[in-house]
């Protein structure tokens, strides 16, 4: 059984996000999705509301789990006894970040990270942004998931 995990924030989840998601669940026989949690990082959306957002947003797909965890992902890897990680590439910028990433985790584990490209008309949405246009009262609404939801 092929098992890949989806690591993020997902602070929101985004359209970006959810397109990786729905590309990804097609190659694994489980994907999880793996919330990290960072102490040290403050957090529009609490945990629970980020963990409900994607839990809803995937209601009817057998083939995802949506987990959160401490630490090093590779070490959650590990716990899950899953082989594969799976990124999303938006530009040049995410390739390089990520493939430091890659080669740090091939370096202290067997994990192989495989990569997608987002989808061209979603490749501009990052999760930074679709907070800045929260805090400013715009339109959220074509950025993320209908299981998004700001209460105002």
């Amino acid at each position: 059984m092929k098992k890949a995990v989806f690591p993020g924030s997902f602070d929101p989840i985004t359209l970006g996000h959810f397109d990786i998601i729905e590309r990804g669940v097609k190659l694994f026989d489980e994907l999880i999705i793996a919330i990290g949690i960072n102490a040290d990082k403050k957090y529009m959306f609490s945990l629970e509301e980020r963990k409900s957002f994607i839990e809803k947003a995937f209601k009817d797909e057998p083939k995802i789990k949506v987990l959160t965890y401490q630490g090093l992902t590779v070490n959650f890897c590990k716990e899950q006894n899953v082989e594969f990680i799976l990124r999303g590439l938006r530009n040049p910028a995410d390739f390089e970040f990520e493939k430091a990433i890659a080669h740090t985790n091939r370096k202290l584990s067997e994990i192989e990270t495989v990569f997608l490209l987002t989808s061209s008309g979603k490749s501009y949405i990052s999760s930074s942004i679709v907070r800045d246009v929260i805090i400013n009262n715009g339109d959220y609404t074509g950025l993320v998931p209908d299981a998004v939801s700001v209460k105002k």
